[in-house]
């Protein structure tokens, strides 16, 4: 296995150990379980390293190989549906040769495999088909092996110990692997084969058919992921109750589960476009998005991104529902009650909490469970919090839903007295974060990697550090906490979280402007010195409405200047900085989400143009990416003609932030906004891009009513017609 190809230096935060061989994987998930195979279906050792299928941060499954005698069948095609429910692979065998003669030529006989997730289990129907004009006699096996390494580990994480692996049980249709993990959890992997193999092992079950001409057999393979606490000695863990196990024939789990997403999407508008290919980008977003939200105590939680991140993280849950908050306002409500819930209460330095702070990430594996990283529940976070109370701001704009707001308005002044009470350090007025552990993150804003913050000259900035995206985010929260302090009925508080909104535009405006770079600085440091670090951070400062009017428009022209724009998007970094590498994790990368939230600053501020140009980079790229998914990142080099954009080697994909990015874009240049308490929709100045003439929005929900739109690009304009209005609603365009 070699290195990878791009390393990224936090502890534990973004570290891989290999690049992609292929990175054309193919990813499914349900609930917290996930897989990552290769195009073939096949966890394949010489593969990623990602590959497996993985439970509660847990690998289960770290092999599945299918071999056709002594070699592996020939790949036809391989896709996840547009549901991203079921994934299909078309394979063929190759020549099949017995004492050096042919006895099966190459295309002769059809492989078709078809996955789904549902429940932590794993579903696999296999259909062999002889398409030749003989009888054909052959074997196939599936070659398998469980490892049980915690996320971590496969990310690159050396432990020095573990815990206790057990033989592996065997029935004539079943292999039961086990393993006691130092946190007292005890984690199985259950595969059942049907029809039985005629040959069982620790590594393979082996297959024998015997297909007439134009004959076709079927195999299901199924495969239970199971974790559960123990209290008694390891030595006299019990087989599993086989008979416990419900097997649900691979069709029906097909049909269950699509019948979960079609209610899913009920509530949900429909779009449609007389752009087919931005259509396809469009459903494979919503479909990203549909299956990275997982179903908490408290609602739908959409988890941050496959492989590394499938689990709850606290900015990327909010940034996500802040995205697609005017077409789905129920994930913003299943964040809000999620981050609510796990709110921190008290102070501990070993996961960076103090009370009123709101969450970062949390993790469930053994490493987690046992202490051996601090990611349990993890608070280093210096922007979660500010977020936490802007998003409970836009839902209730969007939804009018008081009665909600009012059951987490004390989270809201917890949050707000964090801000006041922790989040300054070195109390010179601005927002700056800390780790208090030394293995926490050691830069807390959204660029977490360990290089992110700098100086011109490209040294490191010591903390505590204020970065410029969060002084616009505090704003905002303070801004939004007045807004609804007021709506609830507390004016003084209102009053008071106004002032200090205004306090603080005017202080980072005199303190952070950087008159000779046309931007803001990246950070101010712990010496009291600005990073006049020209970096996509200060785009944050339009989307918040942090920025005065003057110098907003002289950061537009930076941020759409040959030096930030690739082509495709905003870099993260421009060209002209000391630390610029377009392959780097975030120092010169395209981030989608990054770029979306500029694009809403730009619409904000009447750049419908600028936001326009980032649209459609955007579109462009999709283009090029597998199954039309915008991935976690890309790599910033410019545009070149006749290129693809260049893919990171380690991105996360699907990545939820990245699928919501679309209807951010929308939103953007149609300058749409949803007032749920007025019963009103309103479009300022809408813009369309030149790729798209037509939209049609039905069923979009305000309130009680419900509305169909249709929207048509004109000249510099366009036309919006109400096509159904059901339930008093007002559509207002303002031009």
């Amino acid at each position: 296995m070699i290195d990878e190809i791009l390393r990224i230096s936090d502890n534990y935060y973004i570290l891989s150990t290999s690049s992609r061989i292929d990175d054309r994987i193919r990813v499914l998930k349900n609930g917290e379980t996930f897989a990552v195979f290769d195009r073939f279906g096949d966890i394949d050792e010489l593969g990623t390293n990602e590959l497996g299928i993985y439970y509660h941060d847990t690998r289960y499954l770290s092999q599945l190989i299918l071999m056709l005698e002594e070699s592996r069948p020939l790949l036809l095609s391989s896709t996840v549906k547009d549901d991203n429910a079921v994934l299909a692979i078309d394979l063929m065998n190759p020549d099949i040769s017995r004492m050096g003669e042919i006895v099966i030529p190459h295309g002769t006989v059809h492989f078709f495999r078809s996955k789904i997730l549902w429940k932590s289990t794993c579903y696999e129907q296999l259909s062999i088909h002889n398409f030749g004009q003989s009888t054909i006699d052959f074997s196939f096996s599936l070659k398998y092996d469980v490892d049980f390494a915690d996320i971590f580990e496969v990310r690159g994480t050396k432990r020095l110990q573990h815990g206790h692996r057990f033989k592996a049980l065997f029935r004539e249709n079943s292999v039961c692997f086990r393993y006691l993990g130092l946190d007292g959890l005890i984690r199985q992997t259950l595969i059942f084969f049907n029809p039985h193999p005629y040959k069982l092992t620790e590594t393979e079950a082996s297959f024998h058919i015997h297909l007439q001409p134009r004959q076709e057999m079927n195999f299901q393979f199924t495969t239970f992921c199971l974790s559960s606490k123990i209290s008694h000695d390891s030595q006299s863990i019990e087989e599993p109750d086989y008979a416990s196990f419900s097997i649900i024939p691979y069709k029906k789990t097909v049909k269950k589960a699509s019948i979960t997403l079609k209610r899913a999407k009920k509530v949900e508008p429909k779009i449609y476009t007389s752009n087919e290919q931005f259509n396809d980008w469009l459903n494979r977003s919503l479909a990203d998005l549909h299956m990275m939200q997982t179903d908490t105590k408290y609602g739908p939680y959409p988890y941050a991104g496959v492989p590394w991140f499938s689990t709850v993280f606290g900015r990327d849950g909010i940034i996500t529902a802040l995205e697609c908050l005017w077409f789905n306002p129920g994930i913003a409500r299943g964040v809000l009650q999620y981050l609510a819930a796990t709110q921190a209460t008290e102070e501990n330095d070993m996961n960076d909490a103090q009370p009123g702070k709101i969450l970062h990430e949390t993790r469930s594996g053994e490493m987690a469970n046992n202490g051996e990283i601090p990611f349990g529940l993890y608070y280093g976070s210096i922007d979660a919090t500010p977020l936490f109370v802007m998003l409970a701001g836009e839902y209730y704009r969007r939804t009018g839903d008081k009665a909600f707001i009012r059951t987490i308005w004390d989270n809201i002044e917890r949050a707000m007295n964090w801000i006041d009470n922790y989040g300054d350090n070195n109390q010179d007025g601005f927002y700056d974060y800390i780790r208090h552990t030394p293995h926490g993150l050691v830069h807390q804003g959204w660029k977490d990697s360990h290089d992110s913050v700098f100086h011109s000259d490209g040294s490191d900035a010591p903390p505590p550090i204020a970065l410029c995206e969060v002084q616009g985010y505090v704003y905002a929260a303070k801004i939004t906490a007045s807004f609804l302090a007021e709506v609830l009925g507390y004016d003084q508080r209102s009053q008071g979280f106004a002032q200090q909104a205004k306090n603080l535009k005017k202080k980072f405006n005199e303190i952070f402007w950087c008159e000779d770079l046309s931007t803001y600085a990246l950070a101010l440091d712990g010496n009291q010195k600005l990073c006049k670090t020209r970096a996509s951070n200060a785009g944050h400062c339009l989307f918040t409405g942090l920025a005065y009017e003057d110098r907003a428009a002289l950061l537009g022209k930076t941020l759409t200047h040959k030096m930030f724009f690739s082509g495709w998007g905003i870099r993260t970094v421009a060209t002209t900085e000391a630390r610029y590498n377009p392959m780097s994790y975030h120092n010169g990368s395209v981030w989608p989400h990054d770029n979306a939230l500029i694009a809403l600053g730009f619409a904000r501020y009447g750049f419908k143009e600028k936001a326009l140009k980032i649209f459609t980079g955007l579109f462009d790229s999709s283009l090029f990416f597998d199954l039309h998914r915008l991935p976690e990142l890309f790599c910033g080099f410019d545009r070149r003609p006749g290129e693809s954009p260049t893919h990171y080697p380690v991105a996360c994909s699907p990545q939820s932030w990245s699928a919501a990015v679309v209807f951010s874009l929308l939103q953007a240049c149609l300058g749409l906004e949803i007032f749920g308490a007025e019963k009103k929709i309103s479009f300022t100045k809408p813009l369309l891009p030149d790729f798209l003439r037509e939209i049609q929005i039905t069923g979009l929900r305000v309130k009680d009513a419900i509305l169909d739109l249709s929207l048509t690009k004109q000249d510099k304009d366009v036309g919006i017609n109400i096509i159904r209005r059901q339930g008093p609603v007002t559509v207002v365009v303002i031009k």
